[in-house]
């Protein structure tokens, strides 16, 4: 088609020619104008198979162009979708070396962190027993020491017990288990003796410190015991056949709170007999040491 209609533009354009050349040619015979007119087509003719090969040549370059054209394409496509193929599949093998790689990641994290978990918890059990431990005995320990402080407390609060007593009205010991009654006093702290009836009466519980001064007529006797609630913790006895003579007896002894104490004869006799002047006094005196 495109052939046809370039050999009717080549015809076109030789009779448009022709007939501008004869237009301009002066008038000659009519074998003069045939032989120009034939060879003027014959130049025509070679043009026009020049241009037909020429257009022939630049179709065939243009179909190997387009040809080559096509192949370069098919394998550039050829080539891209190769590519591809080996992007995609490396692609897919680099998911799967992932996938594989956070599943195993994903179980050791899982695994390490039940390990962790269950140290964890054992942790915290330890914790808990060392806390509850350590909190008994911080407990235990501030409760001695509040009961210890309560104590020094009360120590501190107490008054100190003391007492010193003198002076007989009797002096006689005529009466076995008779009390001596010491009916002065010049000192009770605590109020524990009692000079009417002349026995202590311990206040608190404790230590105490007792302690019997008693004196004797030459040629007299005296027996004398240091009672704790019917028992006798100390005793004594004096005589002199010459001199007026005075003895000392006492003990320490734990005394609960409530617990009496007093002076008494061991043994009587009308000829039994204490001695009290200006010189010489009897006493009985006693004194809270540690409670």
């Amino acid at each position: 088609m495109r052939f046809s209609l370039l050999f009717a533009f080549v015809i076109v354009v030789g009779i448009y020619s022709y007939n501008f050349s004869e237009a301009s040619e002066p008038v000659c015979s009519k074998f003069a104008y045939e032989e120009q007119l034939l060879e003027k087509m014959i130049r025509t003719e070679i043009k026009v198979e020049t241009m037909v090969n020429e257009i022939n040549k630049t179709e065939e370059n243009v179909i190997s162009t387009l040809g080559d054209i096509k192949q370069t394409v098919a394998d550039l496509t050829g080539n891209i979708t190769y590519e591809m193929l080996q992007k995609s599949d490396e692609i897919k093998r680099r998911e799967e070396s992932f996938k594989k790689l956070f599943e195993e990641t994903r179980t050791n994290l899982t695994s390490d962190m039940g390990a962790k978990s269950e140290e964890l918890t054992q942790l915290q059990g330890s914790f808990k027993n060392l806390f509850d431990e350590t909190r008994t005995n911080l407990t235990s320990d501030m409760e001695a020491k509040r009961d210890e402080l309560t104590q020094l407390q009360e120590k501190l609060e107490r008054p100190p017990i003391a007492f010193h007593a003198h002076y007989l009205t009797d002096l006689v010991l005529d009466t076995t288990d008779e009390i001596i009654i010491f009916t002065k006093i010049m000192i009770n702290e605590g109020t524990g003796y009692d000079t009417s009836t002349g026995i202590f009466t311990a206040p608190i519980g404790g230590l105490y410190q007792f302690i019997v001064h008693t004196c004797t007529y030459a040629t007299k006797f005296s027996y004398i015991g240091l009672v704790l609630e019917d028992k006798v913790i100390a005793a004594d006895s004096n005589y002199d056949k010459i001199y007026n003579t005075c003895s000392t007896v006492g003990a320490i002894v734990r005394v609960r709170s409530g617990e009496k104490v007093w002076v008494k004869a061991t043994a009587s006799n009308s000829n039994y007999k204490l001695l009290e002047d200006a010189y010489r006094k009897n006493t009985f005196s006693g004194v809270l040491v540690n409670n």
